[in-house]
């Protein structure tokens, strides 16, 4: 009888072991997030050097097939070493141009100024115009303005006056020079005095008038 229960002592000493071993298992229980990221770290991607090419979105290209790296690239051949891609003598962008897109393989020039600026406004090509009474202007095709100055003629007369809008000053009541200080019209004989009669010189109105005594019509003395 006291060796039965020895046996069975030594047994059950034995069983809880097995099970403990047998229940414990990696499957059973969830990895710790160090573990999980520690196996994300071994990813392995594919390696497409030498068998096609990627493009900026991640699409892959096989050897030989032409495409476009990007929005704004030319266009490239895929090849063992990489992409051999397209170098193009682009056209010059227009002096002019004030709008310039970068879409394609070479920038293109999307509008051209046509119209001239002048004095902060803006004129169309060929259009002519009068920024001040004395200037006359025109918006040339090359976009610059040209400008003319009016040459006044010399006024013939001593008291020339400026109407409004007009460049050059006129003689509103015509040609006329001084006899002393008294203002006479020009062709005609002009008695200033009793005792003067004078007269413009003719095309000299800047010049004093020439005049001549005549008998002065004074009281005679008895």
């Amino acid at each position: 009888m006291a060796l039965h229960i020895h046996e069975a002592y030594i047994l059950l000493l034995v069983i809880p072991g097995l099970v403990t071993s047998a229940a414990i298992s990696h499957e059973d229980y969830p990895a710790d997030e160090g573990d999980q990221i520690s196996s994300n770290d071994n990813l392995i991607f594919d390696d497409y050097r030498g068998k096609g090419c990627v493009d900026d979105s991640g699409f892959v290209y096989k050897l030989g097939e032409r495409f476009f790296p990007g929005h704004s690239n030319c266009p490239c051949v895929c090849a063992l070493d990489g992409p051999v891609c397209d170098q193009p003598e682009c056209p010059k962008i227009h002096p002019k141009c004030t709008k310039v897109e970068h879409n394609g393989c070479c920038p293109e020039c999307k509008e051209v100024k046509n119209f001239c600026e002048y004095h902060g406004k803006n004129y169309k090509i060929l259009e002519e115009f009068k920024p001040s009474p004395c200037e006359w202007c025109r918006c040339e095709p090359s976009n610059e303005v040209h400008c003319v100055v009016a040459d006044c003629a010399v006024p013939e007369c001593v008291n020339p006056v400026y109407e409004p809008e007009q460049c050059c000053p006129v003689c509103k009541n015509g040609p006329n020079c001084f006899a002393g200080t008294t203002i006479i019209p020009a062709g005609i004989e002009v008695k200033v005095d009793e005792c003067n009669i004078c007269h413009c010189h003719n095309g000299d109105w800047w010049k004093p008038a020439q005049c001549s005594k005549r008998e002065c019509q004074g009281k005679q003395t008895v």
